[in-house]
Parts: C-alpha cells; structure tokens; sequence
C-alpha cells in the first residue's frame, strides 16, 4: 500500500471511531469510562486516549469527575440545535416563499451564510418562461447578490470587517463591485435602508433584490431575495417588492422566534 494509501486508511479508522464513539455515548444514556468505551468500540486504549484528549478539548466529549467517565459535550448539542434551527427557519419560510412568488410572478430564495458565501436553502421558482433559477445549494459571493449583502450588512462589525478584509473581489460582470471601499459604501446603504440591490452584478439580466431576517439580538438568521429579469424590472417594480420583502421578512421573524 501506497503512503498516501496508507494515510487515507487512518484518517478513515479515524473518523469512524469518532461517529462509532458519538453514537455509543447516546446510545448509552449515562456517562461511560475509558476501559468501558474501549472495550465496547474494540478500541486499542492508547489510541482512545489521542481520541478523547483531541475531542474534550473541542468540548465534543465532557468529562464526568464524579464518575470518572465521558459523556457528549456542549459543542454536540450546539451543532443539533444549529441543525433544529435551519430546519425551524426553512419550515417557517416555506409557506412564505411561496406567497412571494405568488404575488410577485417572479423567482424568490431564502439564503443562509455558509462561510465566506451565502447558499440557497429553499427557493420557488416562477412560472414565466423568462425566469431566473435559484437551485438549492447554490453558492454565492457575499459582496455580489442582493441575499448575500443583505446578511453581510447586518454582521457584526468585526464579522464584517474581517470578511473584507480577506474576500478576494471577483468581477463577475461589468457592474460587480470589485473595492473593498465601494462594498462598504454600499453595506452602510444597505444597513440604513434595510434592503439590497445587485443589478446585474453576478448574473447578467438579473437583477437581484434582497432584505435581511434577522434575530431578537439583530444578528443576520438569513435573507430573503427576489431575482426579477432586467427587462422585467423598473423602479416601481422594485418598490413594490421591497415592500413584499420586508413584510414577509417581519412574518418569517415573527414565528421563527415565537417558536
């Protein structure tokens, strides 16, 4: 076997008694000792030790004093209600989306950031043989749709510094903005405003639309987004809809955090 082979192996023992020692400890329901955690996984005690130290550390395990054993740590419980989260906005945003669309003819997302991007995670599409797609799973740049600036606005200060500060600006069309001054320009716009435009900045005849949804703290949970073609689009049109935005953003909000 190949050292790269050979490496590829380990990592995936690794990463399968991490899963198998996760799944064990839920199982279980009470906290379980070194020896008792090896013997159930056939582990090799020396090699659960690496496994233990490296997982407490990152407060995926917890150790128990008063029984001298290990149980699932905080950061398991916060990636669970993370997950139990976006599910809870998605179904909140649903019917909503839908509502857009409906009265709007055009194609509507809610967005999420993931990273330095922001990804489609619910869209409806409009019914017009002219429309723009938005799939799930789409990523996009931040700084160049209408979803994206609309989170990126509304970050914390030092989220948002830190991202431009980093971001490589990519011209994706004549109007992508491509400064770091001219995104920050625009961000304080959009934060005083409450909405974004992208026109034409990342897809060419599409302009985007796009309003934060955001926490009782005012962090950004998401965005909702409007991609109307540029033939379709007019200065009324984008008054109208920043107005739909806005009201089924305050929807979304107020049943997310009623729940």
């Amino acid at each position: 076997m190949r050292y790269d082979e050979a490496e590829a192996s380990s990592t995936v023992k690794s990463a399968d008694r991490t899963l198998d020692l996760f799944e064990l400890l839920a199982r279980w329901g009470r906290e379980m000792s070194h020896t008792e955690i090896a013997e159930a996984l056939d582990i090799p005690k020396s090699s659960l030790t690496k496994l233990i130290r490296n997982l407490t550390a990152r407060d995926y395990l917890r150790f128990v004093p008063e029984t001298k054993g290990y149980r699932l740590g905080d950061a398991i419980l916060k990636l669970a209600q993370q997950s139990n989260q976006l599910r809870s906005l998605i179904a909140c945003a649903e019917p909503v989306l839908n509502d857009i669309t409906q009265q709007t003819n055009e194609s509507c997302a809610l967005n999420q950031l993931k990273g330095d991007q922001v990804e489609v995670v619910a869209t409806v599409i409009s019914q017009q043989r002219l429309q723009s797609h938005m799939r799930l799973g789409d990523l996009a740049p931040l700084y160049a749709v209408s979803g994206g600036k609309a989170i990126l606005a509304f970050l914390p200060d030092v989220m948002r510094d830190e991202y431009l500060r980093s971001v490589s600006f990519e011209r994706f069309t004549k109007n992508t903005i491509s400064t770091k001054k001219a995104s920050l320009g625009e961000l304080n716009e959009v934060k005083s405003n409450g909405f974004a435009h992208s026109h034409e900045e990342y897809t060419p005849g599409i302009v985007g639309i796009g309003v934060p949804i955001l926490s009782s703290t005012g962090f950004p949970l998401g965005s909702l987004n409007l991609a109307v073609p540029a033939v379709r689009y007019t200065s009324a049109v984008g008054e109208r809809v920043v107005s739909i935005l806005k009201s089924a953003a305050a929807r979304i909000q107020r049943q997310y955090l009623a729940d």
